[in-house]
């Protein structure tokens, strides 16, 4: 019997390396583009001692066989070209190209190098034969050790991206090995290893088998957690930080999660978190967190812009260790065109995890639009609690004095306002989101019998969502709604309680505020009742750039049998930074008569 073995080729790394999707630069550069692709010998390459030109293959295969062929140093020297060295690397060239070609599964590829004097400078002709890839007639990947049993495992075993037929791409196959022994670590056993690791290639080079065998060795748990570097931050205070606890199952996704919460408490400026596996003991892996406090204090200033608001100063303050307990008071004071305020507070937290705590706050606010005029005096009392990753549920209770002014009606409210209130937040990066999701629900109310001006009970959700979408397209949705039930008369209800519609984050379109129920003299007060969404499809460009056409539609009003929605469409320009996106867009109502163009520009990512 003959058997097809030509030899076991070791799965190391492949060459291969993915470039990325090429920017697209305009009209005119598109068209010099096509206008290159249709002239290969243009002057661009003849304007290069050596042009390098290969044929016969195109797509990743070319890229890659392109990206392997670097002419070496010393080559052209002083725009000459070294012929003796050129032969050389000509020669060279074939065996290169091949071994760029085999992580696609061309292993019986033809390649020819011809060198061709063109003038001073030489063209480097490299034709290609690509042959038949490799099919696969047989992969197995097995599971063994302690890990045998875990479901996760099998799923990926189960949904190994080659299969019998397929053709052999060391890519899909390098990825799809690291991943299985990653998802192993991420689960606690940190010795997985593959105790098999073959690809068999026939005598043939028509035909591969693969064969994998991860062990998966036995599973570690954390041990004792050690903190050290921050004398003046209590030790319960700095475990709330930790997302894990001794005698779990080692993860290492659960230390980035507690890196994270170190420093995004901005209290630290050097965070080493070490797990000592070399330490373990009966499978528990100890570990040193070493910390380097930053300052105490912080003073930080900022300017922006918002339609909605006008140019915008803002200071904050903070101390970050009251007492020396990591207990925080902070004040943030700004000041924009038709929004003034400053909001002190003091947190308490709990040494139950980072994102539980209590809260007392001081908040004077001065709001004048176009609608109404309010000044606000408010003493809140928060209890925030975690319930899981992204998830935070409040409770809270608002002594509010509102002086305002609404259409023709000059008021007063007192309010005593409990509320519960529950986020969950699951975006990927709060700056520039690609993906993900956050909700909002909340739930408040007063009565005359707590000692409040007027009654009511209020109901509200929010929610956003991103998807990616290919070629770089993104889809943002977003919706809000609001009922207000067992109300007082609107006239007794302030403007902070009541709904408008309108503006950067409501109806693009439409002026800040500047819809909704309209009194006897035609203007607007506000509404009992809030609904509104929007969709936007957004362009990645560059790095940093982005371009969005969007739709938005929505209103305020009293009663659900008397809805009337308004629309708004445009297009947005997006820069984004380290700290948060630039958005410019204009938009022009949809449905009514002698349309007029809005801008709108405001700063951040906005849910």
């Amino acid at each position: 019997m003959k058997v097809e073995k030509k030899y076991i080729m070791s799965d190391s790394p492949s060459p291969y390396t993915r470039s990325c999707a090429a920017l697209h630069h305009g009209l005119i550069l598109a068209v010099l583009a096509c206008l290159l692709i249709l002239s290969p010998d243009a002057p661009l390459h003849a304007a290069e001692p050596v042009a390098i030109i290969v044929s016969g293959i195109e797509g990743d295969a070319l890229k890659n066989v392109q990206e392997s062929l670097v002419l070496p140093a010393g080559l052209v020297r002083e725009g000459t070209v070294d012929k003796l060295w050129l032969d050389r690397f000509a020669h060279q060239a074939v065996e290169t190209a091949k071994t760029a070609l085999e992580p696609f599964g061309y292993y019986n590829a033809v390649v020819t190098v011809l060198v061709e004097p063109a003038g001073e400078h030489y063209r480097l002709r490299v034709t290609v034969e690509a042959g038949e890839p490799v099919k696969l007639t047989g992969v197995r990947v097995t599971l063994a050790g302690a890990g045998n049993g875990e479901a996760s495992l099998h799923k990926l075993v189960a949904s190994f991206p080659l299969n019998k037929g397929d053709v052999l791409q060391q890519q899909r196959y390098e990825e799809a090995k690291a991943g299985l022994q990653s998802q192993a670590r991420d689960l606690g056993y940190l010795d997985a290893d593959f105790s098999r690791h073959e690809i068999r290639i026939s005598p043939s080079a028509t035909t591969a088998t693969i064969e994998l065998v991860l062990d998966t060795g036995g599973m570690y748990y954390f041990g004792a957690t050690r903190i050290q570097g921050a004398p003046d931050y209590p030790e319960s205070f700095l475990r709330r930080h930790l997302t894990y606890t001794s005698g779990e199952v080692f993860s290492y996704p659960r230390l980035g999660e507690t890196q994270r919460n170190f420093t995004n408490s901005e209290r630290f400026k050097e965070v080493i978190i070490t797990p000592e596996k070399q330490d373990a003991e009966a499978f528990r892996v100890p570990v040193n967190i070493q910390l380097k406090a930053g300052p105490r204090f912080s003073v930080r200033p900022g300017i922006g812009y918002g339609t909605d608001t006008g140019a915008r100063f803002t200071i904050r303050y903070r101390d970050l260790n009251m007492f020396h307990l990591g207990h925080e008071l902070f004040s943030n004071l700004y000041v924009a065109e038709r929004l003034q305020g400053l909001v002190t507070g003091y947190i308490l937290p709990s040494p139950r995890d980072v994102r539980t705590s209590t809260t007392l706050q001081l908040n004077l606010q001065r709001e004048e639009t176009s609608v109404y005029f309010s000044r606000i005096l408010a003493l809140e009392l928060d209890r925030n609690r975690s319930l899981g990753t992204g998830k935070l549920g409040t409770a809270y209770v608002k002594l509010q004095y509102e002086d305002y002014t609404v259409g023709v009606e000059n008021s007063t409210a007192r309010l005593l306002l409990p509320g519960l209130r529950f986020t969950d937040d699951h975006y990927d990066n709060p700056i520039r989101p690609q993906r993900g999701f956050r909700y909002a629900l909340e739930l408040r109310g007063t009565h005359q019998f707590l000692g409040s001006d007027t009654a009511l009970v209020q109901a509200l959700a929010a929610g956003s969502h991103i998807q990616p979408l290919p070629w770089r397209l993104s889809l943002h949705t977003r919706a809000n709604a609001a009922t207000t039930m067992l109300s007082d008369p609107l006239k007794d209800i302030p403007p902070s309680l009541r709904f408008f519609t309108g503006g950067d984050q409501s109806v693009r379109g439409y002026s800040y505020k500047s819809l909704g129920p309209r009194d006897a003299s035609g203007r607007v007060v506000g509404g009992k009742q809030l609904l509104t969404a929007s969709v936007e499809l957004e362009r990645a460009l560059f790095n940093k750039w982005g371009i969005s056409v969007f739709y938005d539609v929505g209103n305020s009003f009293n009663t659900f049998s008397d809805v009337k929605l308004f629309q708004g469409a445009g297009v947005g320009l997006h820069y984004y930074t380290t700290v948060g996106g630039l958005n410019f867009s204009v938009a022009r109502p949809l449905g009514v008569d002698n349309p007029s163009f809005h801008f709108h520009f405001t700063v951040g990512f906005e849910l």
